[in-house]
């Protein structure tokens, strides 16, 4: 078994509670849906969002979750680099598991895919 991090990111148009947690827990069930996990086998969640997301943590959305009571969760701000993708939420999921580095599938949602589009071909190719 090893401890494997799973990437994520998404984007929100509005800095509302509402929208930050839908886009948050689509994020993650997507994530879950494309790697086959449970909550009981995560290590750990990170979240980072960009400086313009403030009306509510995106762990809120997480904890909300029947089964993720438990999951050690982690919110950041991403660095604040000129240029950078705003409104933006990311993941990095720590799982145990028994699959490859290559047999993990990184999710990119919404304008966040400008982010890996190498990552979200291979993810579109893999889904086919």
């Amino acid at each position: 078994m090893f401890v494997r991090g799973i990437r994520g990111a998404t984007t929100v148009e509005h800095n509302e509670a509402d929208e930050i947690l839908q886009a948050t827990g689509e994020l993650l069930q997507a994530i879950v849906e494309a790697n086959d996990f449970r909550p009981e086998d995560i290590a750990s969640v990170f979240i980072t969002v960009t400086a313009d997301i403030t009306a509510i943590f995106p762990a809120v959305a997480i904890r909300s979750l029947v089964g993720w009571e438990l999951v050690p969760l982690m919110c950041s701000l991403e660095v604040p680099v000129a240029g950078a993708l705003p409104k933006c939420i990311r993941l990095m999921v720590q799982v145990n598991t028994t699959k490859t580095q290559a047999e993990i599938n990184h999710i990119y949602l919404k304008e966040a895919k400008a982010l890996r589009p190498d990552i979200v071909k291979l993810t579109n190719e893999a889904a086919r």
